[in-house]
């Protein structure tokens, strides 16, 4: 169990749903209350901002972002909001808190706060429950490959749940351990991997884009990348023999392949994330960073396939 250092923003008004389907590279005119998505907010022309999460309310999208991203992306969607448009954007992270269950007795966990309906249902269903007169939004997913369940809960309420979870068998973990599963995973983190010099197909987010539905900001770089299976970089892990410098090029021989993003001690060894140029690199593929040596892992949290 983890406390989340996430940005909270809830998006209201009658046009919400077709405002975020407009801004954002997931289908959220398919989506009902209960059900929800990841979805990447890009620019013009694709380089991404932030990965998000949204679940779908009965009256608002709650959007979980990245850490200290409320404010921005705030700013950046009321560029887009329309006199006509009913949309309402609401900074609620810090009248909010979320954690994150991980982990193979999550699931025993969630069973025990009586939401044992949620097990084995789609990534971000999710509803409201009441526990013991806290009132929490318990979601599927983690935020890793991990399986694992997300609570958002009032502020007010934080260190009371906490304290229910952890006598309940839910063990605390640090932020030195998630960021190592964020870097073991490759999930993409803003600053690091999620930059505005790359697109969400080049960080492997795939699950995150809808191909299927109408014009939004970036469809049309994101299209032509698709169908002209135009990706000139991937995000990969990197096996390190000892410690390498963040921005460390990322050798094949004497060629640049590309450059170090993040980098961690894992176990007894390092482990590192870095956007790797498409040609004809496998996994397992011998590489240089810096004066380091390493080899190319595949990840868990992102897809190279072409839909």
């Amino acid at each position: 169990m983890r406390s989340l250092s996430l940005g909270r923003i809830k998006v209201g008004g009658s046009d919400r749903l077709r405002f975020l389907h407009n801004q954002t590279t997931n289908d959220f005119q398919i989506l009902k209350p209960g059900q929800g998505c990841d979805t990447v907010f890009v620019t013009s022309t694709a380089r991404t901002i932030d990965l998000a999460t949204a679940y779908i309310l009965d009256d608002s999208v709650l959007l979980l972002v990245s850490p200290s991203y409320g404010q921005k992306l705030i700013q950046w969607m009321d560029r887009y909001i329309f006199f006509a448009d009913k949309v309402d954007l609401k900074d609620v992270t810090t009248a909010t808190a979320s954690l994150s269950l991980l982990g193979a007795n999550s699931d025993q966990l969630v069973q025990q706060l009586g939401a044992a309906s949620l097990i084995g249902q789609p990534y971000a269903t999710h509803q409201e429950i009441d526990l013991d007169g806290i009132k929490l939004r318990l979601a599927v997913g983690s935020g890793l490959s991990t399986p694992g369940y997300t609570i958002v809960v009032n502020s007010e309420d934080a260190s009371a749940l906490w304290s229910q979870l952890t006598e309940a068998g839910a063990i605390p973990l640090g932020d030195r351990v998630w960021e190592q599963l964020r870097i073991l995973q490759g999930r993409p983190a803003p600053g690091q991997e999620l930059t505005e010099e790359v697109n969400p197909l080049e960080a492997g987010l795939w699950q995150t884009i809808s191909l299927s539905k109408g014009c939004y900001i970036g469809q049309e770089t994101i299209a032509r990348l698709h169908t002209y299976k135009g990706v000139k970089q991937q995000l990969w892990g990197i096996r390190l023999s000892q410690p390498a410098a963040l921005n460390s090029v990322v050798r094949v021989g004497e060629e640049k392949v590309g450059t170090l993003t993040s980098a961690i001690a894992a176990g007894q060894g390092y482990f590192g994330l870095a956007y790797i140029r498409t040609k004809s690199l496998p996994p397992d593929l011998k590489v240089e960073v810096g004066e380091v040596a390493g080899e190319l892992v595949a990840l868990p949290y992102v897809s190279h396939d072409y839909p």
